[in-house]
């Protein structure tokens, strides 16, 4: 790929209902990278080239050719990105830290938003909310009678794919158990060390603090518990929105068996939801199958298979290996006991 120019905006389409455009946008304020986001979709309008996956935040970055192309997925745009503009890194320097906030990361991109669309959808407060919210958030000036169209049709789509995520009747415990649980570990986490990895972020924090806009800004029923549970990951929800001003060092990133001990408690909750989930969606594709079922946390989860939570899984099992042996062994003492050590 052709390096992005240093003095150069970068160009990408969102939206503020989106927990990953909120993601990347925190993220680029982090970093202090000019950038200009399109909340219309005017884009393709103007010659832009459509992604390959109709995905939100879409950035148009150079490929290999120099040609402008449409890139999704946070998590490899965000390597790419503090590679090639390493000030204010996000990428913590030990290996060992490296992959312990890639697998924290990946739950929050991948799990927490289970949370998020459960929230924003099961309940016919929240669904309501969100229907007529969303349609806004694309065209600021659609008329009161498109507005009232476009909620009717989006909510009865958005309502009908909660099966997608594993959200239903029988997962709903599960879902808003696993809620509470991570409001607990997460505001425990911020009050000893500020972020997940110190006190300066690391990609897991925006891939958390992502999911954390919706359910603390636009669901009510999620706003109202997180309200009443902790004020303080509130608190921190928005000072992460924006993070352009904070100053950091090199010394402030935690060192590999500070890290394991201040995130075991969100390992152990990893281990508990997510892990199982992975590994059995990984096992149904594997076979050739549609669906999956899984023990979580004591309780059956059942959903369709998910082709990309599969490569999600290689992909901290390649970053794993990556590790040199030493490495490896330390990052499986480290895992021993939260159930994540089962993910390798």
């Amino acid at each position: 790929m052709d390096a992005i120019s240093q003095d150069s905006r970068l160009e990408l389409v969102g939206a503020p209902g989106s927990p990953y455009t909120r993601k990347m946008l925190a993220w680029l304020r982090y970093k202090r990278i000019p950038y200009a986001i399109d909340w219309s979709n005017r884009k393709i309008n103007e010659g832009y080239p459509p992604p390959k996956v109709s995905l939100i935040p879409t950035f148009y970055l150079p490929d290999d050719n120099g040609e402008i192309e449409a890139v999704v997925d946070s998590t490899p745009i965000i390597k790419r990105l503090d590679i090639e503009f390493p000030a204010r890194s996000t990428t913590p320097p030990h290996p060992i830290t490296r992959f312990l906030s890639d697998l924290v990361e990946d739950y929050a991109d991948e799990w927490l938003t289970k949370i998020m669309f459960h929230y924003r959808w099961a309940y016919e407060e929240d669904a309501a909310n969100a229907g007529s919210l969303l349609p806004f958030f694309r065209n600021i000036q659609v008329d009161d009678n498109q507005a009232s169209v476009l909620e009717a049709a989006f909510t009865d789509r958005q309502i009908n794919r909660l099966y997608v995520v594993g959200s239903n009747d029988v997962t709903r415990p599960i879902i808003e158990a696993s809620y509470l649980r991570v409001i607990d570990i997460l505001a425990n986490l911020i009050q000893r060390n500020e972020f997940v990895l110190g006190s300066r972020p690391c990609p897991a924090d925006f891939g958390i603090f992502g999911q954390f806009t919706q359910l603390s800004q636009i669901e009510p029923t999620s706003l109202a518990i997180l309200a009443k549970r902790s004020q303080r990951v509130r608190a921190w929800v928005m000072r992460v929105e924006d993070l352009c001003g904070l100053e950091v060092d090199d010394e402030d990133w935690f060192e590999p068996e500070q890290a394991a001990t201040e995130l075991r408690d969100l390992l152990t909750e990893i281990g508990r939801t997510y892990v199982p989930v992975m590994l059995a969606n990984s096992a149904a594709i594997n076979g050739g199958e549609s669906e999956f079922e899984a023990i979580v946390d004591g309780q059956r989860w059942a959903q369709p298979t998910f082709p990309y939570q599969a490569k999600c899984l290689q992909w901290i099992r390649e970053a794993y290996f990556a590790l040199d042996p030493e490495d490896r062994g330390t990052v499986m003492d480290y895992l021993s006991g939260t159930g994540c050590e089962k993910l390798i």
